[in-house]
């Protein structure tokens, strides 16, 4: 566990453990853009509306920003003023409802645009041995039981302050961000008894650098133009996911990501703050981004 930042999510076989030997190793994957083909949070901005948390004028502002955040054109100063927007926008909601929306919208809006390609990798991982941790700037109320769907061991999520009368105070606990992933991985690394250089990462975002370079395979995923370049200057192979897909319908046999050439390398050719900072921390979270889930094995790179 990472302190209060870290919450293991059991999947349906309980939490894994490492058959094999004393060293383990895990995958850490972005969400948003990553796993899934849009924000998380933002996603649910409909629903929100729907059940009298956001106005029209609110939910309209969301499009805007899911707009700019899926063609990539917002960069960190506007991405913080939508977070504190939205932390704001997020302040006086109801937990619980906030929860019950989220679990009643979960299939219908996230299960369809979950990459197959991600799925495979995730099957890969727990198929060698490896924790599944999905690391994501956007809301735990939002992030958690999008873990728990996709079979993740552990999330690291945004935690939003909740008073006394459970509901939202716009405050932030945790901004799961940038250098705070990375941090929460080390953590988790020395808590769980992870060997970082046998551990996998993911991500579509250049926030999630320090991320990437703390793990012995980092992998950029449909990277934004500044992850695309720092990866060709590292060797980072690079994913190319394009294939949302129900996971009831897949052919797990039949998955397999493509790889687009990095620079030098030979290996290549080849997307709350509790809900309500969900629909919006993380999507200036997001650029960077998705719980604490596992991967499998060292020896090879997952199906990549």
């Amino acid at each position: 566990m990472v302190g209060a930042y870290a919450r293991l999510v059991e999947n349906r076989n309980g939490p894994h453990s490492s058959p094999h030997s004393t060293a383990r190793a895990a995958a850490f994957f972005d969400l948003d853009k990553t796993v899934i083909a849009k924000s998380s949070t933002l996603a649910f901005s409909k629903s929100f509306y729907q059940g009298g948390l956001i106005n029209r004028r609110a939910v309209l502002r969301t499009a805007y920003a899911q707009f700019v955040f899926l063609a990539g054109g917002a960069d960190h100063d506007q991405m913080e003023r939508m977070r504190e927007y939205l932390s704001s926008l997020c302040r006086g909601w109801d937990v619980a409802q906030v929860r019950e929306i989220v679990a009643e919208a979960l299939h219908e809006l996230i299960d369809p645009i979950i990459y197959d390609e991600a799925a495979s990798l995730i099957e890969d991982h727990h198929a060698a041995g490896r924790d599944v941790v999905i690391v994501s700037t956007s809301g735990a109320e939002v992030v958690e039981p999008i873990g728990a769907l996709l079979g993740a061991d552990r999330v690291v999520a945004t935690r939003m302050v909740v008073g006394p009368d459970g509901r939202f105070t716009g405050e932030v606990e945790y901004y799961a961000y940038g250098p705070t992933k990375a941090e929460a991985i080390r953590e988790l690394a020395a808590s769980e008894g992870y060997d970082l250089d046998r551990c996998y990462a993911y991500s579509d975002s250049a926030t999630d650098v320090p991320m990437l370079e703390s793990v012995g395979h980092p992998f950029a995923v449909n990277p934004d133009r500044a992850l695309r370049k720092e990866a060709a200057a590292r060797d980072w192979p690079v994913l190319s996911f394009s294939r949302p897909v129900r996971l009831r319908q897949r052919l797990p046999s039949l998955s397999m990501p493509s790889l687009s050439l990095p620079s030098r390398t030979a290996l290549a050719t080849a997307a709350a703050v509790g809900a309500a900072a969900t629909a919006g921390l993380i999507w200036y979270a997001s650029r960077r981004r998705p719980p604490y889930g596992r991967v499998a094995g060292t020896d090879r790179v997952a199906r990549a």
